[in-house]
């Protein structure tokens, strides 16, 4: 009996399907068709956006100012900038993924891996203490603290209205 009769797909359909999975091929399809059908369009978080990736981010207000966590899966430190320019900080950091060699004797049956740029900007609420800003990068999660400047931290001035 020759077995090759009983299986559902073919050697060559096996590299289209990825990994012996009849539905990855179909996955696949189903996201190029989702691709082409929302290019344009604006991006939610996490997705490319004008060239650039942009990384889940956390922003909370403290007592001392603004606590900024951001996930930048798989970026090396030195690849990480970090800018504060007229009250405005941004967050850009490129992900490069080790290089495939061209090698012909390999045929990919699936490629995901990539590289990118992942860019973020956000407005401050309060005028920033710039030399006490600090950033810390420990496993792919960006930490920065921005505390208030001292003019930031003095209460709001009540101004009485008078009637006319």
């Amino acid at each position: 009996m020759d077995f090759r009769s009983l299986m559902p797909f073919s050697g060559s359909s096996l590299s289209r399907a990825g990994n012996g999975d009849p539905f990855m091929s179909l996955r696949r399809e189903m996201d190029r068709m989702f691709d082409d059908f929302t290019r344009g369009w604006p991006a939610p978080s996490g997705m490319e956006q004008g060239g650039f990736l942009t990384p889940k981010v956390n922003v909370a207000e403290t007592e001392k100012g603004l606590e900024v966590t951001a996930d930048l899966p798989g970026v090396d430190p030195k690849d990480i900038q970090v800018d504060l320019t007229d009250g405005v900080l941004t967050l850009k950091a490129e992900h490069k993924s080790e290089k495939e060699e061209k090698d012909e004797a390999k045929r990919y049956h699936l490629v995901e891996r990539s590289s990118g740029s992942y860019m973020r900007r956000f407005s401050l609420p309060f005028e920033a203490d710039e030399d006490k800003i600090d950033a810390s990068f420990e496993k792919g999660v960006l930490k920065i603290s921005i505390p208030r400047s001292a003019s930031a931290e003095k209460p709001a001035k009540k101004i009485e209205v008078r009637s006319a």
